[in-house]
C-alpha cells in the first residue's frame, strides 16, 4: 500500500505493506473480496480447534454499520465513518467441548483479525483495529450475552485521501512508519536482557 515497512530482515510482503490507515475512501467493498477476508480469518489457529471467533459485518449505508460505529469513541468516529466496512470482533470465552473457561479466546480471537488484515492488503484494501469503543454499548446493540467478549471493531476499506482526514489526523497518517527493535521485544536467556 502507501506506508511500507522498513525492517531489518526481509519479510513477506503482504505484512510490509500492512497499515493501519485512517484515510478511507468510502467506496464500496466487493462482496467477494469481503468473503475472502472472512475466510481468512476463519483459518487462524486456536486452542482445541474451538474457533472462538464471531464477526458482525456491517456494510457502509446499513443499520449494522451505523451501530457499530455509534460503540466507537468520538475520536474513531471521526474517521471509521468513511470505511466501506466494520467489524465487531466478539469471542466465545468457554470451550464447547467442556463449558470451562476458554483463557485463550481473545488471543485467538486476535489471531483471527490478523489474518483478515493480512488478507485484506492481499484483496488491495487497508483495514484498521480499534479498541477504542463501547462493549457495554456494543453488547446492548446486538444482544451479545455474557458467554462472550466483544473486544475490537475492525475498519475496512479502500485507501482514501490523507487530506480528507480532520487536521489533527493527516500528521499522523503521513509518519513514516517505525517498530521498537529486537534489543526491547526480543529475549533469549532472562527476561528484558
Amino acid at each position: 500500500m502507501i506506508n511500507k515497512t522498513t525492517n531489518r530482515y526481509p519479510i513477506n510482503p503482504l505484512i510490509e505493506n500492512r497499515w493501519s490507515t485512517r484515510a478511507f475512501s468510502g467506496r464500496k467493498v466487493e462482496d467477494e473480496k469481503l468473503n475472502s477476508i472472512l475466510e481468512a480469518g476463519l483459518w487462524a489457529a486456536s486452542a482445541f480447534n474451538e474457533q472462538p471467533w464471531r464477526f458482525i459485518v456491517g456494510r457502509k449505508g446499513s443499520e449494522t454499520f451505523e451501530k457499530i460505529l455509534s460503540t466507537l469513541v468520538e475520536w474513531n468516529q471521526r474517521w471509521a465513518g468513511r470505511a466501506g466496512v466494520l467489524v465487531l470482533n466478539v469471542a466465545k470465552n468457554t470451550f464447547t467441548h467442556n463449558n470451562k473457561p476458554n483463557a485463550t479466546c481473545n488471543y485467538d480471537l486476535g489471531q483471527a483479525a490478523a489474518f483478515m488484515s493480512i488478507e485484506a492488503v492481499n484483496q488491495g484494501l487497508c483495514s484498521h483495529q480499534m479498541s477504542g469503543f463501547d462493549a457495554v454499548k456494543a453488547a446492548e446493540a446486538f444482544d451479545i450475552g455474557s458467554a462472550y467478549n466483544i473486544i475490537s471493531v475492525t475498519a475496512i476499506g479502500y485507501y482514501g485521501n490523507p487530506g480528507d482526514l480532520p487536521p489533527d489526523m493527516q500528521k499522523p497518517e503521513n509518519e513514516k512508519r517505525s517498530r521498537k527493535g529486537f534489543n526491547t521485544r526480543v529475549f533469549s536467556a532472562k527476561f528484558e536482557n
